[in-house]
């Protein structure tokens, strides 16, 4: 069972890793004139949320139903998807600020 739960540990901690590389990436390419835009971006930052909240909810609905799914690959992917939702409300609350800071600045 150790051995088990070190392997998804490993697992998702190298997910994290691949993630957190792409994400350092993303600024140079963009700066770089790849021709992506903001909002396009942003888009694609929200399908990506959707999808891990769309395949937690998945999961935890088979393992209600006792689909041979683990505990662990379920509490996993729910954190998951609750921290991306966080953290992309985070992002929405950050933009707000940017731009009703922008709308106070006298022209």
């Amino acid at each position: 069972m150790n051995s088990v739960s070190n392997v998804d540990i490993d697992q998702v901690l190298s997910q994290m890793r691949r993630m957190a590389s792409q994400a350092s990436a993303q600024p140079a390419e963009t700066e770089a004139g790849s021709g992506v835009s903001f909002g396009g971006l942003l888009k694609q930052s929200i399908d990506a949320v959707n999808e891990t909240q769309v395949q937690a909810s998945g999961m935890k609905q088979a393992f209600e139903l006792g689909e041979d799914v683990d505990l662990a690959e379920v509490m996993v992917a729910a954190q998951k998807s609750s921290l991306t939702f966080q953290g992309m409300v985070q992002v929405r609350n950050k933009l707000v600020e940017a731009y009703k800071e922008v709308m106070n600045m006298p022209i």
